[in-house]
């Protein structure tokens, strides 16, 4: 496996490659890489004949009062774990590889999804996910791309601006990955103390039994969104936002009865202590 840091290089070493007929395999991570990770580096490995890691930290994603200095930074490690499952190069370029000019001046942006639910609280940040992927897309020239669902408005609008700009590339899912406590992993879990981890679990814990109410037949909104606001208020936790929203179209199902062919997904944000989650649970 080669570690390569410039985007002429990465391209050099994928173009013979691609002429060949191999395909290509992209996996766009932000470094501090756990199992989660290792199930998207999986599945790329599996479906294709070259796996792309890409291990960088996203400046323009990240607010003025959020994680970024703070963020898990272990790129040596992140290799070892990404040539263990069998990815064949990890792309680490630096800040000023990727900027060379500073923040981008042209941006991707979904002016009607980008400031919903997470957007919400973090304005800029997926208009900052959307023009680092496509960037990502255009150096590497990969065939497909792995996403995990865990961060479910992400992956959408992943979805949704491939369609839209016509990317000539397959975005796969890959399902959330959970401790055997049923926390989903993410790199930001490490931020948590045990006491706050255990009490963390209120989240997939309400997710469960919404879940769980909702294959007995409950079909109420609110009621299916209550049954995990109250799982996280009752392990002390405070809830940013939980919302009932389409699978289809990510608009946010208003108070009153979920139709027999309406598709939902909850939608989860909630801080322990100063730690921000999210998570979420399809209702099909």
């Amino acid at each position: 496996m080669q570690i390569i840091k410039t985007i002429d290089s990465l391209r050099q070493a994928l173009k013979p490659l691609a002429k060949q007929g191999k395909s290509i395999g992209l996996v766009p991570t932000m470094g501090a890489l756990h199992a989660g990770h290792g199930a998207l580096i999986k599945a790329s490995v599996n479906d294709c004949d070259v796996t792309v890691v890409s291990v960088f930290l996203n400046p323009i994603q990240f607010g003025k009062n959020e994680d970024l200095d703070k963020y898990p930074k272990r790129l040596e490690a992140d290799a070892k774990l990404a040539e263990s499952i069998g990815a064949d190069f990890v792309f680490a370029p630096s800040v000023e590889e990727m900027y060379p000019d500073g923040d981008p001046l042209t941006m991707v942006r979904d002016e009607a999804l980008e400031s919903l639910y997470c957007g919400a609280y973090r304005p800029g940040h997926f208009r900052g996910v959307l023009t680092v992927v496509s960037k990502l897309f255009l150096i590497s020239g990969a065939d497909h791309a792995y996403f995990g669902e865990k961060d479910y408005q992400q992956v959408f609008l992943i979805e949704r601006m491939v369609k839209d700009l016509c990317f000539d590339i397959q975005i796969h899912r890959v399902k959330i990955v959970r401790e055997e406590s049923g926390l989903a992993l993410s790199s930001r879990n490490e931020y948590l103390t045990d006491e706050e981890k255990a009490r963390s679990l209120g989240i997939s814990l309400g997710l469960k039994q919404a879940k769980e109410a909702y294959d007995a037949g409950e079909r109420g909104v609110m009621k299916i969104r209550d049954t995990v606001v109250k799982s996280i208020l009752a392990n002390r936790g405070q809830v940013q936002f939980v919302e009932v929203v389409s699978q289809k179209t990510l608009q946010k199902f208003n108070a009153g009865m979920l139709g027999p062919d309406d598709k939902a997904v909850i939608l989860v944000a909630a801080f322990f202590g100063k730690t921000r989650l999210i998570d979420n649970i399809e209702l099909n």
